[in-house]
């Protein structure tokens, strides 16, 4: 995760960029926020999206939820604790999901994977 955050920011912001490392900065990036685009006429090809899917998959998703439920609100352990539970067992949406599924909801066809 910590190498796409590196990757992505670079892409937006030139060598070193830095936009933010976590799902809403990457949200409000896409959708106009810090360092995106102004004119909303961009196109990301992630090349090799297939290494990504797998380095991106459950077992990092295990690895981001269990950061997310030690830091989350008391009211959301549960739900995080549920997540954490399937993701371990090979099951429910990974990290690559999350991200496609945001450039999907901010971004509709900017996204090309290669």
């Amino acid at each position: 995760m910590e190498d796409f955050w590196r990757v992505v920011g670079e892409a937006v912001n030139g060598p070193g960029g830095y936009f933010g490392s976590n799902l809403d900065a990457f949200a409000d990036c896409l959708s106009g926020g810090f360092g995106a685009p102004d004119d909303d006429d961009f196109v990301v090809e992630w090349r090799d999206h297939q290494v990504s899917r797998e380095h991106l998959g459950h077992a990092e998703t295990a690895r981001q939820l269990e950061i997310r439920l030690a830091r989350c609100h008391p009211t959301n352990r549960a739900h995080v604790s549920a997540e954490l539970a399937e993701a371990r067992g090979g099951h429910g949406s990974t990290v690559f999901d999350w991200l496609t599924e945001i450039f999907e909801n901010r971004a509709p066809g900017a996204l090309r994977l290669r």
